[in-house]
This record gives C-alpha cells, sequence and structure tokens, in this order.
C-alpha cells in the first residue's frame, strides 16, 4: 500500500511541475495546437496553445511507478511492466501524430490507416505477451486470461488464442481512440480519466486484498499482481491530477494524441489484465457515449445521403460535446456535466464491482 501512495504522490508532483515546465518550452519552440476549420468558433482563439501535453503524463506516471518501486524496494511485475509498454507504446504512436501536426501547421496528424497500423502494432504485441505462458506466474496465471470476463472471468469455455488477441486488439483500440474522441474540451478527457483511473486503483487494491493467493473463498479474484497495478493506476490518476491543473479551462496546454491515445490504451490494458473488459463499458461510459455519437452520426449521414441524396445529421456536431456546445451552452458547462456524468458511471460500476462479491460471499 506504500507503493500505491507514493506512486500517486510523486506522479501528481511531477506532472504540476513538469507540465508548468513543458508550457513554457512547448511555447518557445512553437508546439503549437492546430484547430479544425469546421469545428465551434470559439476554439479558434486556441490555436498556438502548446500541444503534446501527455508527454508530462507519460513521463510523471513512469517515474512515479519506479520511484515507489525503488523505495519500497521491490521488483516490477511481469502485469505492471506489460501496462506501461501498451502506455508508453500507444503514446508514441500519438507523439507521431502531433509532430506531424506541429511540422505540417495542420489539424490532421498521421492519416488513419497509419495511425491503426501502430495502434495495431502496440495492441498485438501486448495480446501475445500477456497470454504468453512464460509470464505466468507460480500458480500458472498468466497476465491476461482466454475467457471473456464481466467482473471476473465466465468460467466454462476458453476462446482460441487467436480471438482472444483479436478481442484485446479491439478493446485497446476501440478504448484508445475513444478517449482521442472525448479529448475535445479543456480538461475534459483528463477529469474523466482522473475518475475511471481512480476507480481502478480501488478495483486493484479490492482484488490484492481478495485475492485467491491471500484469502481462498468462492469469491476470491484470479488476478496476476493486482497490488502493482494498483500502483500504476494511482500513478496515472495522480499525473492527470497534476496536469489538469493547467488542462482546465482557459487550458494552458492540451495533452495530444500524445495523452489520450496513452491513457485510452492503459484502460484498456487495466480492463483486460484485471479481468473487467465489460465493467469498463460502465466505468467508462461517458466515452462510449461520445464514440456511439460519432458512430451514429456517420451512419446515419452516409445511409440518408445513400437513400435520399442529401445527408442528414442527428446532431448538430459530433464528437457529442460539439453538440452541446452548438445548442449554445458553454465549455465549460458542457465539461462540468460530463464530469457528473463520468461520476455517476464510476459510482455505478464500483457499486457493480462490490456488490457481485457481496452477493457471492
Amino acid at each position: 500500500m506504500r507503493a500505491v501512495l507514493l506512486g500517486g504522490g510523486l506522479a501528481l508532483l511531477i506532472s504540476l511541475i513538469g507540465t508548468r515546465f513543458a508550457i513554457t518550452v512547448f511555447t518557445g519552440w512553437g508546439y503549437g495546437q492546430e484547430i479544425r476549420d469546421d469545428g465551434p468558433t470559439t476554439h479558434h482563439t486556441k490555436r498556438g496553445t502548446p500541444t503534446m501535453g501527455g508527454v508530462v503524463i507519460i513521463a510523471a506516471t513512469v517515474i512515479g511507478y519506479f520511484a515507489a518501486k525503488l523505495i519500497t524496494q521491490s521488483m516490477p511485475s511481469a502485469s505492471a511492466l506489460l501496462l506501461l509498454f501498451l502506455f508508453v507504446g500507444m503514446g508514441l504512436v500519438g507523439f507521431v501524430d502531433d509532430f506531424i501536426k506541429i511540422v505540417k501547421q495542420r489539424s490532421l496528424g498521421l492519416r488513419s490507416k497509419a495511425k491503426m497500423i501502430g495502434q495495431t502494432v502496440v495492441g498485438v504485441v501486448f495480446g501475445i505477451l500477456a497470454l504468453s505462458p512464460a509470464l505466468a506466474d507460480d500458480r500458472g496465471r498468466a497476465p491476461a486470461s482466454h475467457h471473456i470476463s464481466f467482473i471476473r472471468d465466465f468460467e466454462g469455455f476458453a476462446l482460441p488464442t487467436v480471438v482472444v488477441i483479436l478481442l484485446i486488439w479491439l478493446v485497446i483500440t476501440g478504448t484508445s481512440n475513444a478517449v482521442n474522441l472525448t479529448d475535445g474540451l479543456d480538461g475534459l478527457a483528463t477529469g474523466a480519466c482522473v475518475m475511471v483511473f481512480g476507480a481502478y486503483t480501488l478495483v486493484n487494491i479490492w482484488q490484492n486484498n481478495q485475492s485467491c493467493r491471500i484469502s481462498p473463498s468462492p469469491t476470491c479474484y484470479e488476478v496476476r499482481d493486482p497490488l502493482d497495478l494498483a500502483v500504476i493506476a494511482a500513478a496515472i490518476t495522480g499525473a492527470c491530477f497534476g496536469f489538469l491543473w493547467w488542462n482546465a479551462s482557459p487550458a494552458a496546454i492540451f495533452m495530444g494524441d500524445t495523452g489520450s491515445l496513452s491513457l485510452g490504451a492503459a484502460l484498456a490494458g487495466f480492463a483486460i489484465l484485471t479481468r473487467t473488459e465489460m465493467l469498463l463499458i460502465i466505468l467508462g461510459g461517458l466515452f462510449v457515449a461520445v464514440t456511439l455519437s460519432v458512430m451514429i452520426q456517420v451512419t446515419t449521414f452516409k445511409i440518408t445521403r445513400r437513400l435520399t441524396g442529401t445527408g442528414k445529421r442527428v446532431f448538430r456536431m459530433t464528437p457529442l460535446h460539439h453538440h452541446f456546445e452548438m445548442l449554445g451552452w458553454e465549455q465549460i458547462t458542457v465539461v462540468i456535466r460530463f464530469w457528473i456524468i463520468t461520476g455517476l458511471c464510476v459510482a455505478t460500476g464500483l457499486g457493480v464491482f462490490y456488490a457481485e462479491w457481496v452477493a457471492g460471499s
């Protein structure tokens, strides 16, 4: 538990100070954000705001985690190293995307196919390693499972390895893109991530206390390295908290795809490694709603254009937060109300998680 507190506290401090330093450096280098021309006109004033702040979130998390392990004199676990690989690897994909935007002075960075290739490489490598028997503990538990899970694995039918890797890829790319879509207003994605990663900190601590290794029972959890995963969850929570100080409206810096892709991938990684893939749908309900709004908009427009020759839109603009901006809501109003929705989703998810344990005990 000491490592959890150290990881979160150190990451928060590093992020709080490091983000201020990054603002100065990135501004001096001219690493400013380009704004889409078809977006809300109020966003045009943000052009030139330094971006790629996700670098600070990643650095603060990694330094906070390893510093906590060093201070407590404990070795990193296989699950934690895998999650950090996914976190940093997806961050590199986002970094390349952000860097192209800056160099070419446009709102579009990597082409969609190139970005998907990068996400696929990182996701598939993570999936292969997470299922590898070579990384199993002395109880034979690999970091990831061959079963579909909600709060724990659905036993009875193990999926083929190829199918599991495909599902892992789908969860990782879907969640990373969902957080990326949500990162459109000052502090929106950062604040939402604080709550969801905070929830996973609690989930991992609870899974450790009720681990089958510590207290075998019908409701114990067969998760490899839950306490070490809690250290990373706390570190990311702290890093996002520190970044939010500077990212809240009016934002002095944006996380960019560097931050949003890495945070989304980390959420997927936690869901996979803690055997809570379907629970993530509840905890990350805001990200699901934002993604669905884009899917509904695109699908409806294409179908109606094919049938009538004129594309119809369900929303004034997507992602969903821009729809409410176009309705006349102030940006800060949208952000706070979406934070409230995230809080409700997190509370519901944690309630379901705990209720399942109580019902089975």
